[in-house]
């Protein structure tokens, strides 16, 4: 019997379509499904490694739910934005160990985190533009649990007086594996450095 399958995201940039059609058994699940998905071009290795929820006409379903013919069965990506993204622009210090826990998954196999710390000076002043700035970011961080196959991504950024032996941004990000964690963090800072309306004031030494 014939299941249309929808695909959103990441998951649809990678197989280069906003859906496929698929040949299944009789009585066959959307665990039998993601097993004949698994092997469509732009898909295999995906559906591993990403956390995946599943919707059988419009519905959530469970791997066991059985299929009927002309069923739509939908694949979702973690969504870009709820506990998955964590954004805070703000005075006082900012944790490291703090903000990696919040990209903890039991399905995260790697995190990546990244500080930047005032150099060659005793201090740094930060303004920032608060609201646009929180908001660039978790555009930013959207992006990158989109574009990478991110579980979970986190950002925190100081204003105000920041000493040079405290970090003045963090950035920590949680994935399936290394190499997508290390390629959505570098995106990260990258682009929270350059879109980001948030400047910096070097503070004269004695200061």
């Amino acid at each position: 019997m014939t299941v249309r399958v929808r695909l959103f995201a990441v998951l649809r940039q990678r197989a280069g379509r906003e859906s496929v059609e698929i040949e299944v058994d009789e009585g066959a699940t959307v665990a039998d499904a993601l097993d004949v998905l698994a092997r469509e071009p732009g898909l295999a290795g995906v559906l591993e490694r990403m956390p995946i929820r599943m919707a059988v006409n419009r519905d959530y379903a469970a791997p066991e739910t059985e299929l009927s013919a002309n069923d739509e069965l939908a694949l979702v990506p973690p969504v870009s934005g709820g506990a998955a993204i964590h954004v805070h622009v703000g005075p006082g210090p900012i944790s490291l160990d703090e903000v990696a826990r919040r990209v903890v998954d039991p399905s995260g196999g790697a995190i990546v985190t990244f500080q930047g710390l005032p150099r060659d000076v005793p201090r740094l002043d930060y303004e920032a533009y608060t609201e646009m700035a929180e908001e660039r970011i978790a555009a930013i961080l959207s992006d990158c649990v989109e574009r990478h196959g991110l579980i979970k991504a986190a950002a925190e950024h100081r204003v105000g007086p920041v000493p040079a032996e405290e970090a003045s941004v963090l950035v920590a990000v949680s994935a399936p594996h290394r190499a997508e964690a290390f390629a959505g963090a570098r995106e990260a800072i990258d682009r929270i450095k350059a879109e980001a309306p948030i400047w910096k004031l070097e503070a004269e030494a004695g200061v």
